[in-house]
């Protein structure tokens, strides 16, 4: 497996530690910044002297801002290489958030009706090629059982599948309250329990507000399910300030545990 981050993400190393070697189950991790899959362009297309040049007085950082697009789909042919390589069984890729998801996919489709032909050209082709083949690629959009994020991954999700066609695959509902039932003072007084008159009220407060959260969850995943109609996988919350690599191995566990991962193939 292959993992693939890009600029200013570099922490899933630090989560998929010892993850195997090389061979069947390990799992590789690459980082990708448009800077360097620029200057490798440049050098396997006879442009070494150019991209030289570019690194020396540091104008290579600012071609995705001189030719907008650009950077995003030198960076998915990256990607695309690494596909065609068939080095790998699966490829997941750490895509950007929903803002910038939509214009980072649909940057080889702007590019190729702006440029009629040439290297930059075919490459924004075969990117295109490769994100509206559902046997090649597919996305899957990650949200939170909250308001703001919900309407984000579905505005992103009807953009995707109308400015790009690519396949989508099953909403992952990141970090969802599943935790026990939340006991009431009377079920403490019933468990033989006392408690002060100030931890009484304390923790009806805690259990209420955690009570009126579940609900929100609740409603917002029904809406989820309402207004965009895709197979949902949820993930427990983490009670942790930061991820590390036992709460992966936790998740990971709670994945191997369902009984199918709807809609992703080669499970």
């Amino acid at each position: 497996v292959l993992v693939v981050e890009f600029d200013g993400k570099p922490t899933l190393d630090r989560l998929l530690v010892g993850e195997g070697q090389n061979g069947a189950g390990s799992v590789e991790v690459v980082h990708i910044s448009a800077a360097d899959a620029l200057n490798e362009y440049l050098q396997n297309h006879g442009f070494a002297r150019i991209a030289k040049r570019l690194n020396k007085t540091g104008v290579i950082d600012m071609v995705g801002t001189a030719a907008p697009g650009i950077d995003d789909v030198i960076v998915l042919g990256k990607v695309k290489a690494y596909e065609r390589s068939e080095n790998y069984d699966f490829i997941v890729v750490d895509g950007p958030a929903a803002g910038h998801a939509i214009t980072f996919l649909t940057s080889a489709t702007g590019l190729a009706n702006s440029v009629q032909s040439g290297p930059v050209r075919a490459q924004a082709d075969e990117v295109i090629e490769l994100l509206t083949d559902v046997e090649r690629c597919q996305v899957v959009l990650v949200t939170l059982p909250e308001t703001t994020p919900v309407n984000e991954v579905v505005e992103t999700a009807f953009a995707l599948e109308d400015n790009v066609g690519i396949q989508l695959g099953p909403v992952v509902i990141n970090g969802v309250d599943t935790g026990v039932p939340l006991p009431s003072i009377k079920n403490v007084a019933a468990a033989g329990q006392t408690l002060s008159a100030d931890d009484a009220v304390v923790l009806a407060d805690a259990a209420a507000f955690r009570r009126s959260r579940r609900a929100m969850e609740r409603a917002e995943v029904g809406r989820l399910s309402e207004e965009l109609p895709l197979e949902q996988i949820t993930l427990p919350a983490q009670l942790v300030a930061g991820l590390t690599a036992t709460d992966i191995d936790s998740l990971a566990d709670h994945l191997l545990g369902l009984n199918d991962v709807p809609g992703v193939e080669g499970n």
